[in-house]
């Protein structure tokens, strides 16, 4: 998700190989060819976690929030 942000954010992947030398351009584009081939599935994950983070943050039980009860058993 980070090589996509980054190049959401303008960054070329050259630009992103430069900055990340661990990396292959290969490895930037055949990162970006995933997401692409994927991006509805990935998209969806991307929200369910930042929801799922949101909650945290504000200190919600997303999982009683989920099933109308209380997560917590005896």
């Amino acid at each position: 998700a980070n090589i996509v942000r980054w190049t959401e954010q303008g960054q070329s992947p050259e630009e992103i190989v430069a900055e990340y030398p661990q990396l292959s351009l290969a490895d930037v584009h055949a990162a970006l060819a995933f997401y692409f081939d994927n991006k509805e599935a990935i998209d969806k994950q991307i929200a369910e976690d930042a929801a799922f983070v949101t909650a945290v943050e504000n200190d919600q039980n997303p999982v009683a929030a989920e099933t109308g009860g209380d997560s917590v058993s005896s």
